[in-house]
């Protein structure tokens, strides 16, 4: 396909420019007059730019929509799609959207939507915003006839997602939070006021008690060297971030956080439960379950799953089910592969899939509910003893002061 810049007149006398794809010029005359247009002129042109201007000299990629914009943007589409032509909500969602960046997006899909392109097709231009799985249930919806109910799922989807990222990001933000004051009171007190206390112990003839003289040296060492530990931890950020980007060293660490007591179980079915509904999803739209999978495979991180994912896709190529390829790649929880089961059974397998990401999802609320107020307050708890470390190694050599005056 081939893209042609056009000059043309509308059945209003309004000026019409733009782009249209076409195999060739004629093929172009023939899609433009097919929407009531007297061309005036076309000529071979390209596609428009997907980057912005350069800035100092470099090219900088243009920003791709947020999750969350994202979101928003496949709701309003899949409501104003049920009332409207599609060319026309899109115009509509481009007019009332605030951020800049966003209505550039919206408008480039709107462009490839106006020059004749099919929905998925123009959302490929803005490839950053909109994934291939994303692309994917759109041309599956495009092609059956049902864009508007695959949209409203989409939404769901996305909607269902960020509310797992949510709740994810809040059951660990207060611990987070937490620990790094913890440490920072612990630091400080430390690196600055045990060196003010315990400087007025340096005239004293007695040996001080051990607990005091380990603090002391500990408290050196930090107040001297803390920028050395800086670095050390930098550098070890650094290194362990190009190792993890070596992909067997990935593969070998993500399979160890799988086998993690409590952690690798929480792990598991967090990436099953978002697989587990993707892929219901899908298989709801009637997109093939082949390609649901190897577009699913690609939405998930870790490199265990997902290499395992690789697998079922292979086996269920080579004629295999779904169920059977699961069972044998012995990472997905035993619940997922037992509803898949039953789904292929009784030929309800986008049913049972969402039945097991619902399942898989309310033991991760469960979990993290749990951990919590456990965590909250063993931090707490840490953070007490070594503050009463802290201060009892203070309070020992004033206590055998008070002891020798006494006497």
């Amino acid at each position: 396909m081939a893209d042609f810049d056009y000059l043309a007149i509308d059945t209003r006398g309004n000026e019409r420019r733009g782009h249209v794809a076409a195999s060739d010029l004629d093929a172009a005359r023939r899609t433009l007059d097919g929407r009531r247009l007297y061309v005036v002129r076309i000529e071979p042109g390209a596609p428009p730019a997907t980057t912005t201007r350069p800035l100092f000299g470099l090219q900088l990629a243009r920003r791709r929509m947020s999750g969350k914009q994202l979101t928003l943007f496949t709701r309003q589409l899949a409501t104003l799609n049920r009332v409207s032509p599609l060319e026309e909500s899109l115009r509509t969602i481009t007019r009332q959207t605030e951020q800049e960046h966003v209505r550039t997006v919206v408008a480039q899909v709107h462009g490839g939507v106006v020059e004749g392109r099919r929905l998925a097709d123009a959302m490929a231009r803005e490839p950053r915003s909109f994934p291939p799985l994303y692309r994917a249930m759109v041309a599956a919806g495009e092609s059956s006839g049902t864009l508007p109910t695959i949209l409203d799922r989409l939404a769901a989807l996305l909607e269902r997602q960020a509310e797992i990222r949510g709740k994810l990001i809040t059951a660990l933000a207060y611990p987070a939070i937490l620990a790094v004051v913890a440490f920072g009171v612990v630091a400080a007190l430390m690196i600055f006021v045990v060196p003010q206390v315990v400087e007025q112990f340096d005239t004293v003839g007695q040996e001080l008690p051990f607990l005091t003289r380990m603090v002391m040296a500990l408290s050196a060492f930090l107040a001297g060297w803390w920028w050395v530990l800086g670095l050390i931890a930098v550098g070890g950020g650094v290194l362990g971030w190009r190792l993890l980007r070596e992909p067997a060293i990935r593969l070998a660490f993500d399979s160890w956080l799988l086998r993690l007591p409590l952690l690798g179980r929480l792990l598991r079915d967090l990436h099953a439960a978002r697989m587990a509904r993707t892929l219901g999803t899908m298989v709801a739209s009637r997109l093939p379950l082949l390609e649901g999978l190897e577009l699913t495979a690609g939405t998930i991180h870790n490199r265990r799953l997902r290499v395992a994912s690789d697998q079922i896709v292979d086996a269920i190529r080579g004629g295999g089910s779904l169920s059977s390829a699961m069972r044998r790649a012995a990472v997905f929880p035993p619940l997922l592969t037992y509803l898949a089961a039953s789904g292929e059974t009784a030929g309800r397998l986008d049913e049972m899939l969402e039945r097991a990401a619902d399942y898989l999802e309310r033991e991760f609320d469960r979990f993290t509910a749990t951990a919590l107020s456990l965590l909250e307050p063993a931090i707490i708890v840490v953070m007490g003893g070594i503050v009463a470390t802290i201060v009892l190694s203070i309070l020992l050599p004033i206590l055998q002061l008070n002891t020798l005056a006494g006497q």
